[in-house]
């Protein structure tokens, strides 16, 4: 009770605090209990994390962020589903662009009030990609959930008919994914500092990983080995030269 309370306090905030969020449109989920871990990465969401491969789940050093797509909308864009933890005394933020050094980047905040209990609220930001300013932009954003647990803010979120190709001609869900964080001060949201940005990433796509690994292929392996013979060969005609002299 004690918690569902925080939360609709927290939600109220978000509606009628004076210059935070009077052009989104968000929506609560009925259910607030929030249970990241990495189970599923590469096989029903695709997972950003620094460092590599950590597990949020009682792992607070660990900054982690998921995606998995829902329906596809055409022509408005595909929803967009996401998972974000990590440890901070004022917000993280995972952000959508097309290009990281150029244009504006969508951020979506999961942070923790200190003023009323390190209680968990939500906000949407855009980003100056040049001069890294925060300002207030129109976002459509559901089934919100999170929660504060000893500095570690985690929170779900759905963003419903994304659509890469109004700022770019590859996939409608190929983007650049950037995590964050930053300091709090009342409704001021501090400067965004980023911990990690990708490669542009298809999000639909659950397999596609962060980094590539370097792989041997049957036929370079085939190559070095016909390499080694050939020179054996020459090896025993040079001695049978000399020989036979």
């Amino acid at each position: 009770m004690e918690r569902g309370l925080s939360l609709l306090i927290a939600a109220v905030m978000l509606f009628v605090a004076p210059g935070v969020q009077a052009a989104d449109n968000f929506s609560f989920a009925t259910n607030a209990t929030v249970n990241i871990t990495n189970t599923g990465c590469g096989k029903t969401k695709l997972c950003i994390q620094t460092p590599d491969n950590c597990d949020p789940a009682g792992n607070s050093s660990c900054f982690f962020a998921s995606v998995a797509a829902g329906n596809t909308t055409a022509p408005n864009g595909t929803e967009l589903m996401f998972q974000l933890s990590g440890n901070s005394t004022g917000y993280i933020a995972l952000g959508l662009t097309a290009n990281a050094t150029q244009g504006t980047t969508a951020l979506y905040i999961c942070a923790q009030n200190s003023s009323n209990n390190a209680s968990f609220f939500f906000a949407a930001r855009q980003r100056d990609n040049i001069n890294n300013t925060l300002s207030t932009f129109n976002a459509t954003v559901t089934k919100i959930r999170g929660q504060v647990v000893n500095g570690t803010i985690q929170c779900e979120f759905s963003v419903p008919n994304l659509n890469a190709t109004n700022t770019r001609s590859a996939d409608s869900t190929t983007y650049v994914v950037i995590l964050g964080s930053g300091t709090l001060n009342g409704n001021d949201f501090g400067t965004f500092t980023t911990s990690k940005t990708t490669d542009p990433l298809n999000l639909a796509n659950v397999a596609n990983p962060t980094t590539a690994s370097p792989t041997t292929t049957k036929n370079s392996a085939s190559g070095a080995l016909h390499s080694h013979a050939l020179t054996v060969l020459l090896t025993v005609l040079t001695l049978f030269i000399l020989k036979t002299a």
